[in-house]
């Protein structure tokens, strides 16, 4: 792990930094740098962000960052949208995405003997997928009003896509792997994040399948 992942993971707030060895000293010398924002995603595109001087003018305040990475500079781009071929929205900054899968098994214990230890596997299907995705939101200032730093143009985006009380449509290579074309939202924050212009957020997801439940008479 390098300085811009240790970075990065004490942005959002993962335990990923919680494990890291004498963590405290490290978010000791992160506050020492509340200006300027920190490269932090360890992305496969060139970092964007300018770099602030030794000694920051008036002028300087007001720097404009370049836009988003597009689908094709990141490794793993993600899109969400409401309907299968409907209007896609690519989350801005690549995101880290944790996908855990299991398996429901019914289990039986009889007596076989001694020669024979352990249940009895009846029945298995396949359970869901629990995936998290963790990213963040990156405004176009970094020091200035509300308005003008807080990517609150990308976060309502977003937020429209949590609240909304159906499946969505994710494509991303990983989840495509494994059969995933939809998830369903069941938990999701936006932890505090240094950086007027920055936002991280993480949401937990579970995988959603179409399932045919009513048969017509004539199928089989």
């Amino acid at each position: 792990m390098d300085n811009r992942d240790i970075l990065f993971a004490s942005l959002v707030g993962t335990k990923v930094a919680e494990s890291i060895p004498r963590f405290s000293v490290i978010q000791n010398e992160l506050a020492k740098h509340v200006l300027p924002p920190i490269p932090f995603l360890p992305l496969r595109n060139v970092d964007k962000i300018k770099k602030a001087k030794s000694s920051v003018t008036v002028e300087e305040l007001w720097w404009h960052s370049d836009s988003a990475p597009k689908a094709d500079q990141q490794f793993f781009p993600l899109s969400f949208s409401l309907t299968k071929d409907g209007q896609k929205y690519l989350l801005p900054y690549e995101t880290m995405i944790s996908i855990n899968g299991k398996n429901q098994i019914v289990k039986r214990s009889v007596a076989k003997g001694n020669k024979l230890p352990g249940t009895i596997k009846e029945r298995w299907a396949q359970d869901d997928y629990d995936i998290t995705i963790t990213g963040v939101l990156i405004g176009d200032y970094e020091i200035g009003n509300i308005r003008d730093c807080y990517p609150w143009r990308d976060f309502e985006k977003l937020r429209d896509f949590l609240l909304k009380p159906q499946a969505i449509y994710v494509f991303c290579e990983p989840l495509r792997l494994l059969g995933i074309n939809k998830i369903v939202i069941e938990d999701f924050s936006f932890p505090f994040t240094k950086g007027e212009n920055v936002q991280a957020y993480e949401i937990k997801a579970v995988s959603d399948f179409d399932y045919l439940l009513v048969l017509k008479l004539d199928e089989k």
